[in-house]
């Protein structure tokens, strides 16, 4: 089955304003650039967005925070937003924190189709505020809830035109658990090769899991924060 589409234009289409998205990436690595500029320019608003910070001021999701496009993140930091961290701090944005390991357990959960489970990771803290707690061998765990989804967005180095994709390097992150657990899942590549092309050992989410595919252009691969040490 041919999942391939034309572009991100094509790619985003179905979605509207109060969804709930799932968004790859951990920092500015691995984010869905071209489809996070198509939905700026698309208007749509009122979005949940799950993802693990808001990108940038001016890169990724802080294009969608600068046109206040977002009405919720489901994160686990800020970052080095300062946008979002306005808007957290003076209630435009609704924000719901949580523990990374949560975060990333959630969309395997719902991926797997587990509605639920318990963790120690919050215990303890604001994060476990109204949520039922149990004992496991005398030690305290929360119950936290899968996610749910209309649309994940995700970014891969390769696929193929059935939807198999190869992530690279550290971009793999939260890219491989949020294809999962989509209704639709839309994978933007940076190379779409025919069907046999990718060694099958090495193929990091199978195509079953993909609706939509298509080759991104124009990538930045920005880096957050560059640190390097002085010539001797």
């Amino acid at each position: 089955m041919n999942k391939v589409v034309a572009n991100a234009e094509e790619a985003i289409k179905g979605i509207h304003d109060g969804m709930t998205l799932m968004l790859g990436g951990f920092g500015l690595c691995g984010i869905p650039e071209n489809c996070i500029s198509a939905m700026v320019n698309s208007g749509v608003t009122n979005l949940t967005c799950i993802s693990n910070n808001a990108g940038v001021d001016d890169f990724g999701l802080g294009l969608l925070l600068q046109k206040k496009q977002i009405k919720k993140m489901i994160s686990s930091y800020v970052g080095e937003n300062d946008e979002f961290e306005r808007q957290m701090l003076s209630g435009e944005l609704e924000v719901d924190l949580i523990p990374q390991g949560s975060l990333a357990a959630r969309c395997h959960a719902a991926g797997a189709g587990i509605p639920a489970f318990f963790t120690p990771a919050g215990y303890g803290t604001e994060v476990a505020e109204g949520k039922e707690v149990r004992y496991f061998n005398g030690k305290p765990h929360i119950l936290e809830h899968a996610f749910h989804a209309d649309f994940a967005i995700v970014k891969a180095w390769k696929g193929d035109r059935f939807g198999n994709l190869v992530f690279k390097g550290t971009a793999r992150n939260f890219n491989p658990a949020m294809a999962m657990a989509g209704k639709i899942t839309i994978a933007e590549v940076e190379e779409i090769v025919e069907p046999g092309e990718l060694d099958p050992n090495f193929i990091h989410t199978p195509g079953v899991f993909i609706q939509r595919i298509f080759q991104g252009k124009d990538y930045e691969k920005r880096i957050e924060q560059r640190t390097v040490r002085p010539k001797a």
